[in-house]
Formats: C-alpha cells, structure tokens, sequence
C-alpha cells in the first residue's frame, strides 16, 4: 500500500512475464541488429519493466530474477520502465496469472492491507476501491474485523462469505491500476512518470 511521503523502495526482485529473442516489437532495426529483452513485473511495486538478460540467459515465464543492486545471475541491467501498453501480447496475457502469485507469495502484506484499510475521503473508502466490493461489503468486512485481525486470505473468506477469492480481487485492482496511467487513487501501484508536457 502506497503511503505519502516515503519513497516507494526500489524493486529488487522481478517476475518474467515474457522472453522477447528479438526485442520489442517497436523496434524497427532488421533482427540480426536486435538483442534480447526480458518483459517482467517488480514483485514490491508492481513496476513494469524491459530487462536486457545476459549473454546465453533465457529466463523461465514467471521466473523469480534478482534485479536490486550487486552480482545479477540472469538480468545484466533494467533497460526502462513501461507502460502496460508497450507490453507484448504474451506479457499481457501471463500479467493476471504473475499478479495472483505475488499475492500469493506475499500474502501477509495483502492481509495487512485488509486489515488496516481506512476511508480515504468522507465519502470513499479504500475497501471500496476494489473490484465488486461495494458499501455492503466493507461494512461487512470492517464490522467483522473488529472480532479480530484476519490471518490469511483463506480466513477472510471464510469469515466474510460475499469476498469470494481476495487474491483474485487484488489481483484485478492491481492490474486496472497498471493499465490506466491517469487512474486517481493507486493502493498497490507507482504512478508512471509522465511526459513534462502533460
């Protein structure tokens, strides 16, 4: 969850979306000229990125590789931050699936998120931002948590029937919130850097 203030810590793990042998499709050069790309998602801020493997190194789909600062086995270097729309169309079919194992993987995080989710205005509440969570909802989930923090996902559906797969809720908030650029309130994500002219 995005908190104001604090500068979002870099990503120093990524997970493979896609291996392009011949690079981005933008690229216009004949492919004798073109080198390898890696398209991935930063497992901390959901960050999509190109990565330039290195030599010999082809990457598995959905695939863990080590990023951060210091000895890479896989990735030489992080070519740019992209937007959702320079992802290949491999990329943005295996985006969904890679962002329900991050949820996964990091499951406390996202349990946290539900237990400490607060109204952003008077009128709008973070619970509120999620896929099919209405006001009925979250006021089932905030009623309910005051019995107890939840312990898992699992726990939550269980205690709140009506949410029926939170992995798959974050999961489609994430992703809504990769592709539009502009959305107003990001939970989980950076907002990109938009051109000066903008």
């Amino acid at each position: 969850m995005m908190t104001k203030g604090k500068p979002p810590e870099k990503e120093e793990y990524a997970i493979v979306l896609d291996y392009l042998p011949y690079g981005s499709s933008d690229d216009k050069r004949p492919s004798y000229q073109k080198k390898p790309l890696v398209q991935a998602v930063g497992e901390n801020n959901f960050v999509l990125m190109d990565l330039v493997p290195k030599e010999g190194e082809i990457p598995d789909t959905q695939s863990r590789v080590y990023i951060g600062d210091g000895d890479r086995d896989v990735i030489d270097h992080v070519k740019h931050r992209i937007s959702y729309n320079e992802l290949g169309h491999g990329s943005q079919l295996e985006l969904p699936f890679v962002l329900e194992m991050i949820i996964k993987k990091n499951e406390e995080k996202y349990v946290k998120f539900f237990n400490d989710a607060h109204p952003i205005t008077s009128r709008l509440h973070m619970l509120e931002l999620l896929p099919g969570i209405g006001k009925k909802l979250m006021w089932a989930i905030i009623d309910d948590r005051k019995k107890g923090e939840y312990k898992s996902l699992d726990e939550l559906h269980e205690r709140v029937g009506g949410v029926h797969s939170p992995q798959k809720v974050l999961a489609n908030r994430i992703h809504e919130e990769l592709k539009d650029d502009k959305i107003k309130y990001r939970l989980f994500t950076i907002a990109p850097r938009l051109p000066k002219n903008q």
